[in-house]
């Protein structure tokens, strides 16, 4: 446990607790830091699998810290550029962490709050949740997690709010597609197990390979170099142990060995759990 975060493993699942409530999961550059050392110690973790993040409390994430952004108004030009570098590094290595990361989003998920919902691979949102881009009500611009929101919800939508700060739901932000799924707040934690076991029915490595692939081959020109570069992904993951085990099982019509072995480490933790 650190000071902003809480964070449990339980069969290959690690669970990355926003615990600031008091301000409502709010940014500042300690717990910045810790998100970014968080998802790099998990993402090297053999045994972690999968990556949730979520925020105790009634909300998210509502942006940043009130105290951090009076200190910022006191920051030289090269300060300010410091501490900024340090949201976009945060932010890149949630969204380039190997493991596959699900956004736990309920409450409000305001600006900053925004960005982390959309470097994540998945969201899924209590239907009660609402989002706004908030930073031109301050004079300011969301320019830090640009990147990652105006990919997830489009350039024409990502205009809109951007400009007017204004607040949508999380119908809304379904529709755009900045979230994946829209619940019931009761139903969000059963809706995040169904795609944790998705997940565990997957090769880790190949799931490492394929988010790796959708973010270096997304907008590029379908050209000779694509197509080389595609056929020389899938020859790799052919030729790979995953590969061959995960063909093989199903022409045996068996499970593969990944999953047989999550099988196994679920029960075992199962009756762990009636002995305690």
């Amino acid at each position: 446990m650190s000071n902003g975060l809480e964070i449990h493993i339980a069969r290959r699942v690690a669970v990355v607790w926003l615990a600031r409530e008091k301000v409502r999961n709010a940014f500042n550059e300690t717990l910045i830091a810790e998100l970014a050392s968080a998802f790099t110690r998990l993402g090297a973790d053999d045994g972690v699998r999968a990556i949730v993040l979520a925020g105790r409390g009634p909300a998210f994430c509502a942006g940043a810290d009130l105290d951090w952004m009076r200190r910022m108004a006191g920051y030289s030009f090269e300060e300010n550029r410091a501490d900024a570098r340090a949201l976009a590094e945060m932010l890149r290595t949630i969204d380039r962490c190997p493991k596959p990361t699900i956004a736990r989003v309920h409450g409000d998920a305001y600006a900053g709050g925004m960005g982390l919902v959309a470097a994540c691979d998945i969201a899924v949102a209590a239907s009660t949740t609402g989002f706004c881009l908030s930073e031109t009500r301050l004079g300011l611009v969301p320019a830090t997690i640009s990147p990652y929101v105006i990919r997830a919800m489009g350039e024409q939508a990502a205009r809109r709010y951007a400009l007017t700060a204004e607040r949508f739901d999380a119908a809304e932000a379904l529709r755009l597609g900045f979230v994946h799924a829209v619940v019931p707040a009761d139903g969000l934690d059963t809706r995040i197990e169904e795609v944790l076991a998705a997940l565990m029915q997957t090769s880790g490595s190949a799931v490492s390979e394929a988010k790796r692939l959708v973010r270096e081959v997304a907008g590029r020109p379908i050209d000779e170099a694509l197509l080389a570069d595609t056929a020389e992904r899938i020859a790799t993951a052919r030729a790979s142990d995953d590969g061959r085990e995960g063909v093989r099982a199903f022409l045996d019509k068996r499970k593969p060995r990944w999953v047989t072995e999550y099988e196994a480490e679920a029960a075992a933790a199962e009756g762990d759990d009636e002995e305690m």
